[in-house]
This record gives structure tokens, sequence and C-alpha cells, in this order.
């Protein structure tokens, strides 16, 4: 054990969010996963010990390998993601299982298991947005060589995911346009991007497979009152949650809404935790995350290399602008989407590259641990060598 601790490198603080979440994780979905079990006619131990509870300690184990790897590596990997995430994401969209008129899943032969391809393509664009911006610092304002190349990945990306999922593409694009604004490019070029990125948007929205959902989703929320009551359902359901919890909740296990809420365990599992938690419950896990933000943004501000900087400030505002939409929407403020939890919400996909991204921001931690120890050790050598020069005084 000691061994394998002491293998174990990067911010500590962050260490201890990722065992504090899959210890939530692991309490929530037990508890709400118990009506799934019983639709399935499974005892809800099987159903967790044989899914998600393998889930979290398959990416507890991707943290720690991909940790240990050299961030640097990324750089390369990256490229390969992006050859491989296009095409996956066309495939997806005109041969994935389709599901409430979205096709986001593809279904991995052999196992069976569903595959959302959407999870690799964030991956996929933040490390190739992070790599680019870093290889073309030198002349990052020159439109040919650098503007055009990086805002094609984004728009690609972005349309490709909207089609099916326009939250993520949404979340994924504002995250795109942070990296934009940290890599030093011009707010002019910014702004066409974000224009570009508008135009798309209401492509997406007006003329897309999905748009009647999209304005019935927009709708609902805008205004719930003219809407009948099996639109407003989960939100309401999920507000029911909200209400009953109080300030210190029912107690661990004791959920009702669990039996009425859709996806208690994954869409809705922040209102079945502030149910059963209460708000004390509620205000614990969005600390977290912002102690997981703080301590990210340290990372960056000490990265010696900028593409670690990019690499670590993109991953750590896609996971937590994810799980402030998340619990927006449990909340009420924002519309219904499919976003899950960090962490922390049941699914398969979700939970390995969510651990991947997570592995990445400590892999450049400790190389910024490595970085700080080396030139201390150069600081006390060259102060030495400065003490041994001064001679003694008779």
């Amino acid at each position: 054990m000691q061994a394998l601790l002491d293998k174990t490198k990067g911010d500590r603080w962050i260490w201890l969010i990722i065992i504090l979440l899959s210890l939530i994780s692991v309490m929530a979905v037990y508890s709400a996963t118990g009506t799934l079990a019983y639709k399935k006619g499974e005892a809800v131990e099987k159903l967790l010990l044989t899914k998600h509870l393998i889930f979290v300690l398959m990416g507890i184990g991707m943290i720690y390998i991909a940790h240990l790897l050299d961030y640097r590596y990324y750089a390369g990997i990256s490229k390969v993601l992006m050859i491989v995430t296009i095409p996956l994401l066309f495939y997806t969209l005109i041969f994935g299982t389709n599901l409430n008129d979205a096709s986001r899943w593809v279904k991995i032969p052999v196992i069976g298991l569903t595959f959302q391809t959407s999870d690799l393509a964030k991956l996929a664009l933040i490390t190739f947005l992070a790599r680019m911006l870093t290889k073309k610092q030198e002349n990052i304002k020159n439109v040919k060589e650098s503007f055009i190349p990086i805002m094609g990945s984004v728009c690609v990306v972005f349309v490709l995911i909207a089609l099916a999922n326009l939250s993520t593409a949404l979340m994924l694009f504002g995250v795109s346009i942070l990296l934009l604004i940290i890599g030093r490019i011009s707010i002019k070029q910014i702004a066409i991007v974000c224009a570009g990125g508008f135009v798309l948007l209401l492509f997406v929205f007006f003329l897309g497979p999905r748009r009647k959902t999209y304005m019935s989703r927009i709708n609902t929320f805008m205004h719930p009152e003219m809407q009948h009551s099996d639109k407003t359902f989960q939100a309401d359901q999920a507000k029911i949650a909200l209400a009953t919890g109080g300030v210190f909740g029912k107690g661990p296990g004791n959920s009702t809404q669990r039996n009425f809420l859709p996806h208690p365990y994954s869409d809705f599992i922040f209102a079945i935790i502030i149910e059963e938690w209460g708000t004390v419950g509620g205000i614990v896990i969005m600390i977290l995350y912002l102690v997981l933000l703080y301590r990210c943004i340290k990372i960056v501000t000490r990265a010696p290399k900028a593409f670690g900087a990019l690499l670590a400030a993109g991953l750590s505002f896609s996971l937590t602008i994810q799980a402030f939409a998340n619990m927006a929407v449990a909340v009420g403020l924002g519309p219904v989407t499919g976003v899950p939890l960090p962490l922390v919400s049941m699914g398969g996909t979700s939970m390995i590259f969510t651990s991947v991204a997570f592995g990445i921001i400590l892999s450049v931690s400790r190389d910024v641990e490595e970085n700080a120890k080396l030139t201390s050790k150069e600081e006390k050598t060259n102060n030495k060598i400065i003490v041994g020069e001064i001679p003694a005084i008779a």
C-alpha cells in the first residue's frame, strides 16, 4: 500500500476530491438505482456491483495510469484522437443507436456495450486545441496558418455533436473559446469564431433533426405554466425532491422521488443527493467542484510549459462547467439536458473519459511538482557554491 502511495503523484487535494466524489457516487447511485433494479427484476446490489462500482474502480485505475504518463505524450495522441473522432461522430449520426430522436451512442461489437462518442470528442478537441495553440504561438495572429485550422476543428466538432446533443456541444464550444483567449488568439478573431458559432447554432436549432425537441425544451423552461404537465414532469419531480430534502435531507437511501424521476441515477442525481442529504449535501458537492477548479487554476499558473497549462485549463473548465450545468438543470435554473454530473452520475463512457481527464490534469500537476523540486535543489546548490566562495573573515 505504501509503495502505491509513493508512486501516486500530483496534487493531493485533487486526489482527495476524486476519492470523495467516487464515494458519493457509489452511495448516491446505490440509492437511486433501486427502482431501476426493481423494473429489471434484479437485486440493487447485483446491478450496482456489476455496473457502476466496476466502472468507478476502472475510472480510478484509468486516473492512476493516465497520471503516470508524461502529459507531453498527449500532444501526439491528440492528433490520432481527432483523426478517429470526426469519422466516428459522422458514423454515430448515421448508424448510431437512436434514443429519444438522438443518435449519440455506438454499440461496441462483441461486448454489446454502448459508447457515447461525444465523450471522446470532448477529450480529443481539448487536447488538440492545446497542442495547436502551443505549436502556433510564434505566429498565433496569422489567419491562414493558425486561425483557420483552429477554427475549423472547433466548428466541425461543434456541428457534429450539436446535431444530436446541443447542450454538450455548447459547453464544449464555450471551453474552446476560453482556451482561445488563454492561447492569445486576438479578440477580433475570437469574435469571428463566436459569430460563426452563433450561425451554426441557429442552423442546428432551426434546421437540425432535433429542432422540435430543442424548441420544446426552451419553451417549457421559459413558459412552464403554459405547458402540459407531461412536458414539465422531470423538472417538477426534481423540484419536489429539492423541496422535501430541506436543510439536512431525509437520510441516505430514503429518497421517494427516485421512483418518479426518469433518470435519477444520471441526469438528476444532484436532485436525489439534495433530497437525501439536504441543502448541506448539495453545498458540499458544489464546494468540491469549486476547490477542484481552484486547484487546477493553481496548476495552470505554475505549469512551466504552455501545452501543460492549456491542457489543464481546458480539461478543468470542461469538468466544472459540465458539473454546474448538471446542477443548474436539477435545481431548475436551466432547460432539461442529458448532461451527467462528472465522476458522480452513473454512466460507463462518461466515467472513463472523465477519469482520463482527471488523470491528465494530475499528470500536469506531477510535472509542476517535479519542476518545483528541481528548482529548489538548484537554488540550494547555487547557494552552497556562493557561500563556499565567500572568504572567511579573520
